[in-house]
């Protein structure tokens, strides 16, 4: 990132944590932890953090920590007259209050954003806006294990459109947050994608309702992409999921698929084995059960160090179309996430990022922690709490 208007140059990379010891750590792609910091580090102005919940790692804990100094420089910043800002949801940041209490002692502003009383569901999206102009928006909670016991998916864009977009989700919910009506913010047509590189690059967000401009909701965008595939369609999730918190029904996505297989698209999805638990299984079976849809479960392996909950698991989100449509987000695929959650995306049409994903999705997919889902197999469900 550079300071003088001339020399900025817009540009878009793939950033990505590994799971260590179970997922090869590929060199050419920027790890997480080494993302956040160069981003806060180059911040001459303001630094703008949206986040499901923060935990940092046990302090009786010997396990590397690349959380912690992401945390420090943060702190670093805001000594220096940085203007930084951290947002989190407000229901899920009871479970871990002492992280909060540490960010607001190294001069951080935080706030809690009541979304289950403004939108239902949660804040869920994860980004962060370093001086209106570089982003980032992927996979990756604000959790020590998050960067280097769990497989996450960003991307980092340098952009002043595409921090704007996100921007006027953030200033919206800051302002919610703060105990004022948030208004949406004005933003130019987001029907209009950013060229950078040989990128068109689309923000995106969800929920429904709670959008700078209705344009933006990403379910459109990403049952248009599936109804548009030709060939071939990778989708790595967290989970797929058929049956909301309240016990409604969401079909969208899953239909869709379900539409591109018949059409003779070759479907592919990774998922991770949380999806084996009773709630989530059978949308991953009912799925792989359709002819032309494969579907492939995830294990990754328990850290030989001892068991950490919540952890050693794909939680990445990202969409490949054909040769050249691309979507990396936050939202796994169920209805909570587009109809009451706020989450933030990028949808991408370039065949450089296209290629470099299925990369991604194709040794994994072909690697030993990778196994077929069989709809006629009883599975057991995984350990993933205390």
């Amino acid at each position: 990132m550079v300071a003088s208007e001339a020399s900025f140059v817009p540009s878009i990379e793939l950033v990505e944590s590994v799971p260590s010891g179970a997922i090869a750590d590929d060199t050419s792609i920027p790890n997480t932890d080494e993302t956040w910091l160069a981003m806060v580090r180059g911040a001459r102005r303001s630094v703008a953090v949206g986040q499901f919940y923060v935990a940092e790692r046990p302090t009786d804990s010997l396990l590397p920590d690349r959380l912690g100094p992401v945390v420090q420089e943060l702190g670093a910043a805001a000594r220096r007259g940085i203007a930084v800002r951290f947002l989190v949801d407000a229901g899920f940041m009871r479970r871990y209050p002492t992280s909060l209490d540490h960010l607001r002692s190294l001069g951080v502003t935080v706030r809690e954003l009541d979304t289950a009383k403004l939108m239902g569901g949660v804040q869920h999206a994860k980004y962060l806006v370093v001086d209106e102009e570089d982003s980032y928006v992927g996979s990756a909670n604000f959790d020590w294990r998050s960067l280097d016991h769990i497989h996450e998916l960003g991307l980092r864009v340098r952009s002043r459109r595409i921090a704007a977009a996100f921007l006027a989700a953030f200033d919206g919910d800051w302002v919610a947050a703060g105990g004022k009506a948030s208004s949406p913010l004005a933003y130019g047509n987001p029907s209009e994608p950013e060229l950078i590189g040989d990128a068109e690059v689309l923000p995106v967000m969800s929920p429904r309702g709670h959008l700078p401009d209705p344009r933006f909701w990403d379910l459109e965008r990403l049952v248009a992409a599936l109804d548009g595939a030709k060939r071939e369609i990778r989708v790595q999730l967290l989970s797929v999921e058929l049956v909301g918190h309240d016990g409604s029904r969401f079909e969208v996505l899953d239909a869709a698929l379900r539409r591109a297989a018949v059409r003779g698209v070759k479907v592919h999805l990774l998922l991770s084995n949380w999806q084996k638990t009773s709630k989530k299984l059978g949308a991953a079976l009912g799925l792989a059960k359709v002819p032309g849809i494969e579907v492939r479960f995830v294990n990754v392996p328990p850290d030989p160090r001892g068991f950490i909950p919540f952890a050693r698991v794909v939680h990445a989100k990202y969409l490949v179309v054909d040769d050249d449509v691309a979507w990396v987000g936050t939202s796994n695929w169920g209805g909570d996430y587009f109809l009451r959650s706020r989450n933030l995306g990028l949808m991408v049409r370039s065949p450089s990022l296209a290629a470099q994903l299925r990369g991604v999705f194709d040794r994994l997919a072909a690697s030993s922690l990778a196994e077929v889902a069989d709809p006629s197999r009883a599975y057991e469900p995984p350990r993933i709490g205390d």
